[in-house]
């Protein structure tokens, strides 16, 4: 399945259906971050409901610290 993540096409496995899938494939699960998916800034609830299809948009932000 295409989808587009973070302003580039990117190829992920038909298996994925939900934006929780997502972050696991891309090993984001554990993280701190924000997800949009197609222009709605979703709740970490409802990564599990949020299901997927062809050419979805979705924006990723994660935090990293520094100093």
């Amino acid at each position: 399945m295409k989808l587009h993540i973070n302003g580039q096409s990117v190829e992920v496995p038909d298996a994925i259906r939900t934006i929780e899938e997502l972050l696991a494939h891309f090993e984001l699960q554990e993280k701190m971050l924000v997800v949009e998916h197609n222009q709605n800034i979703l709740q970490k609830e409802d990564h599990v409901k949020t299901e997927l299809s062809e050419g979805h948009k979705i924006e990723i932000v994660h935090f990293v610290g520094g100093g």
